[in-house]
């Protein structure tokens, strides 16, 4: 009974490994390097997250309040420069954007809440942060663009004007083309270091928000560490006294 349960639990296992590569291994996902203990680069991304992505996608989620909280921001802060849909500051942080507007714009679907985005996708950030940089104009979808990471999506790139335009290099002919290289054509406004900056941040601040609690956990993870250490020591030390007189 007990190898039949772990041939079950081992061949489950190989299945979800199986899986996320899988759904991982389409693309070669760049490192994100985003560091959620890294508070202005949660700011830099909350502002650019409101500014250029809200207006389409929730954060169903999150409230204002608790991202005020965490980023270190005043309510006025929040609600003169991250709130655009005039929620209440203790409300979620939701798009204005009617759902039945959004699937009709959206070829029949609305877009979707990005609070889970960097969690439930295989790769996590790695995902959201290549995602965001590997837009490429296409003519024939109805955007006018495409995605590299996510083929066939049906959001534009709405960074392009920091990024530049990227235009596809291809590899092979027919089903097997594919997108080799971008050619940049013309170039946004920021460099290519300032943009990887834009998209990092961005896609730590969806992290943080994909699970705000990490904050806290990493923080008091380090005085954890720190009480079982000393809690060791004093065990040993009792030990030693404990054993003293036994011997």
């Amino acid at each position: 009974m007990i190898d039949r349960l772990l041939l079950a639990a081992l061949l489950a296992l190989a299945s979800f490994g199986s899986s996320t590569a899988m759904a991982a291994g389409k693309v070669q996902l760049e490192p994100s390097y985003v560091n959620i203990s890294d508070r202005a680069s949660l700011q830099r991304g909350a502002a650019l997250f409101m500014n250029y992505c809200a207006g389409c996608h929730s954060l169903g989620f999150q409230r204002y309040s608790r991202t005020a909280r965490d980023l270190g921001l005043s309510e006025e802060q929040v609600m003169t420069y991250l709130n655009f849909a005039g929620t209440a500051f203790g409300g979620h942080m939701l798009s204005a954007m009617d759902p039945d507007d959004g699937a009709a714009w959206f070829g029949g679907k609305a877009p979707p809440d990005l609070t889970l985005t960097a969690r439930a996708k295989a790769g996590g950030p790695d995902w959201t942060y290549t995602f965001l940089k590997s837009f490429y104009v296409d003519e024939t979808r109805p955007a006018g663009w495409n995605n590299t990471v996510l083929a066939g999506s049906s959001m534009p790139n709405v960074l392009w004007n920091l990024q530049g335009i990227q235009r596809p290099i291809f590899e092979g002919e027919g089903i097997d083309a594919r997108v080799a290289a971008f050619q940049l054509a013309p170039a946004g406004s920021q460099t290519e270091a300032e943009f990887e900056q834009t998209i990092r941040d961005i896609t730590a601040f969806l992290t943080y928000a994909a699970e705000p609690a990490a904050l806290k956990r990493e923080a008091l993870g380090v005085w954890v560490i720190l009480f079982l250490t000393v809690f060791t020591m004093l065990a040993w030390l009792l030990k030693q006294e404990y054993w003293r007189d036994v011997h």
